[in-house]
């Protein structure tokens, strides 16, 4: 049965009206440019995934109550600060079929931008008065970076293994989608196993996630994922798809693979770079770590009992598995 996303969360529409308030005022501004900039990145605003994790989790745990979406709003703000500079790392000029804010508006300002996104996110982090709430979210901050700085470093380095490529994704994509289930739980309740079975929850499908948006750049279209594909093969970064052809192949028969892979690559052959990847079993590899995943995550739900918020996020990992963009 298809998932849809109204379904998941029609328990927590309110909710997810007075969460919409707490993050328009969180980014409210004095200065005109920042409120311009601002706008145009909400224009084309996503799903928002990550804050209905949060609200979800709450009320699982308990009540979604005022700490409960000022998170949901935090996470949000830091997600979209990740964005803001990821594109400007990788010299993106699309982001979800619209101009990015660095082509919209340069680097500069999209990096500062990026720069205030990160401050309302700190800024709010306080007004949580939380303690354990606190070292969760700075211990993120911490492994969003080292999870860029891993993938960076082996784009230009090589050395991308089954093992790192999990060890960045779950620092870069699946510690947000964890802390965002966590924090829900954190604001919600004192019982600290809950709090670990949700951020588990959210940490398996944060890499069920980011598998899938890997995918997408092989398999999918410009028009539905809203940005070129290929750009990882371009850009010389190995995801798990190319990580398990690489692994079938003797040593010298490798490098040859990526040059052939690089030329049509180059010369717009996409359909060639991925039906190589699928004759090499990549795609298929992909698709069944993907299920592990998402098996994982709900797994870690069994100890709650049942209601219309475990269905939810539970729907939230088929979704996933279905989502087309």
């Amino acid at each position: 049965m298809k998932v849809r996303l109204s379904d998941i969360v029609a328990p927590i529409v309110d909710d997810l009206k007075l969460f919409q308030q707490e993050f328009e005022n969180a980014l409210r501004s004095e200065i005109r440019l920042v409120n311009t900039m601002v706008r145009y990145v909400l224009h084309s605003r996503g799903k928002h995934l990550r804050p209905i994790l949060t609200i979800l989790s709450a009320r699982l745990c308990g009540q979604a109550n005022l700490d409960s979406l000022r998170a949901a709003a935090l996470i949000e703000i830091l997600h979209i600060a990740t964005l803001v500079h990821d594109d400007v790392v990788d010299e993106s000029d699309l982001r979800r079929s619209w101009p990015s804010l660095r082509r919209a508006f340069n680097n500069k300002k999209a990096v500062l931008i990026g720069d205030y996104f990160l401050a309302k996110a700190l800024r709010n982090m306080i007004g949580l008065r939380n303690f354990q709430a606190l070292e969760v979210l700075s211990n993120t901050a911490e492994r969003l970076s080292s999870g860029e700085i891993l993938q960076l470093e082996k784009a230009l380095l090589g050395g991308m293994t089954e093992e790192i490529y999990y060890q960045m994704v779950r620092d870069k994509t699946a510690s947000l989608f964890g802390t965002a289930c966590e924090l829900g739980a954190i604001t919600a309740s004192k019982d600290t196993s809950k709090w670990e079975a949700l951020r588990q929850y959210g940490e398996n499908l944060g890499i069920a996630f980011q598998i899938k948006d890997d995918l997408f750049d092989l398999v999918g279209d410009r028009k539905s994922v809203g940005k070129p594909v290929t750009f990882d093969v371009k850009k010389n970064v190995r995801t798990l798809p190319l990580i398990y052809v690489l692994k079938q192949l003797e040593p010298n028969e490798r490098g040859q693979y990526l040059r052939i892979l690089k030329f049509h690559t180059r010369r717009g052959k996409i359909a060639r770079v991925r039906g190589a990847i699928q004759e090499g079993g990549g795609i298929d590899y992909a698709q069944e770590r993907i299920q592990h995943f998402s098996d994982a995550a709900i797994a870690t739900l069994e100890s709650f009992p049942d209601s219309e918020y475990k269905s939810a996020l539970i729907n939230v990992v088929h979704f996933n598995a279905q989502r087309s963009s």
